[in-house]
């Protein structure tokens, strides 16, 4: 008999009552296999995992999550440096490479990757107007690579962006100087790119990164003379205000951005999105200034064009009807109307087809009135469904260590799902 590893993986294994050897045999991989995974010195490849999760009869986002927490720590760091050294030869094992799957994620934690490609992407940067010679693909191949971007930067998948982006960006630049491509859809694109830059950035707290970055935005922006990627530009520019505190001069920035395209509110789907989302933007601004009218107003202008648009993604930010509502709970929680905020949530929960981080912020902020509620164990489900979601997104955010310590102070014998959670999070 084959000797039964202990780890999340095996035990939900046993309680699906398969022995490895069954087991392996079910998935048409060797035992050893099996016992690799449980072990957590190898996870299976993205092609193994559909299969496994239909045998163990859970979901992907379970799976997921059990390999997560089965996953060996890393304690290898002479390998990270070979892999910070070996130049160009970085990114082909990144190349699909999503949470647990293969490559530098199986070597590191996801926050190693990203961490180790952030000395590459500061290079892209520093020497966007010197860009290497290389060769330069069509403007429809790097809108498409451009357009994967945004799509893993709204999933939250944030360790193939890092690795992929430093090549991308510097491409775009060889793109932007190169006379045979158009200079404002190569700066278009450029922006787009850098946003997607900054959401890592940002996402895992390199501040000063983050600005460098939004200034560069800025520029193309500006380059590629397009009103509304100028919008979308302001929409992220927030973050930098956010972090300095300086809730005045972001709602003077959004008023200013939104006011210039007032005019053309019913032109197109667009411009209607980029006018809705600033002042969606400006109602959490409002609220975290502890204006509450100020950002039930802004929530009213931003209804009234979400009714203009289908949901959908523009310039990169997620925006309809779907949207505005999940800012309608993150107004009511910063404002600290929390049972206003449960009281929403109680009869509307946010569709699938949405986002993944901003799905999982909505149930962030609902675990967080959950909390002044006194309701924990809510407050805990909702931190996990927003973990189950979005887990880089959600394992980065600092409300979500916030409203973990508390729990953790609330109670006086905390139970193992909590400090598994608020241990993942490093909460504890």
């Amino acid at each position: 008999m084959a000797t039964q590893s202990s780890s999340p993986l095996a035990d939900c294994r046993h309680a699906a009552g398969y022995t490895q050897e069954f087991f392996a045999d079910k998935l048409g991989v060797d035992r050893t296999t099996v016992g690799r995974w449980e072990r957590g010195v190898q996870s299976p490849q993205p092609w193994q995992r559909p299969d496994l999760a239909k045998v163990l009869a859970i979901s992907l986002d379970h799976l997921d999550d059990l390999l997560r927490r089965t996953k060996r720590p890393s304690n290898t760091p002479s390998r990270l440096k070979s892999f910070l050294t070996s130049g160009p030869s970085l990114s082909p094992p990144l190349a699909g490479a999503q949470c647990g799957q293969s490559g530098l994620v199986d070597v590191f934690s996801e926050d190693d990757a990203v961490h180790a490609a952030i000395p590459r992407l500061r290079r892209a940067l520093a020497s966007i107007d010197l860009p290497d010679d290389g060769p330069t693909r069509s403007f429809a191949e790097l809108a498409a690579e451009v357009s994967g971007m945004i799509k893993q930067r709204l999933q939250a998948r944030y360790v193939e962006m890092a690795w992929r982006l430093p090549g991308l960006i510097s491409e775009l630049a060889r793109a932007h100087a190169d006379t045979h491509h158009s200079a404002r859809e190569a700066a278009m694109l450029l922006t787009l790119a850098f946003r997607a830059a900054d959401g890592v950035a940002f996402k895992f707290g390199y501040l000063d990164l983050s600005a460098r970055i939004i200034d560069l935005m800025r520029v193309s922006a500006l380059a590629a003379e397009d009103p509304l990627l100028v919008a979308a530009v302001a929409y992220v520019r927030i973050e930098t205000f956010f972090a300095t505190g300086d809730l005045a001069s972001a709602s003077r920035l959004l008023m200013a951005a939104a006011d210039e395209l007032s005019a053309d509110l019913g032109v197109s789907a667009s411009s209607a999105a980029a006018y809705g989302a600033l002042h969606m933007r400006a109602a959490v601004v409002a609220g975290r200034a502890g204006k509450p009218d100020a950002a039930w107003d802004h929530l009213g202008e931003a209804h009234r064009a979400a009714r203009q648009v289908p949901e959908g993604v523009y310039f990169g930010t997620a925006f309809g009807p779907a949207s505005v509502r999940i800012h309608e709970l993150a107004v009511a929680v910063e404002i600290g109307d929390s049972p206003a905020a449960v009281e929403r949530a109680a009869a509307w929960r946010p569709p699938d087809h949405l986002p993944a981080e901003r799905r999982s912020h909505y149930y962030i902020d609902l675990a967080r009135a959950q909390l002044r509620l006194g309701h924990h164990e809510d407050a805990q489900l909702g931190l996990e469904a927003a973990r189950r979601i979005a887990p880089q997104h959600v394992r980065e955010h600092p409300q979500v260590r916030q409203t973990l310590s508390a729990l953790l102070r609330t109670h006086k014998s905390p139970d193992d799902r909590l400090l598994q959670l608020a241990a993942w999070a490093r909460a504890c």
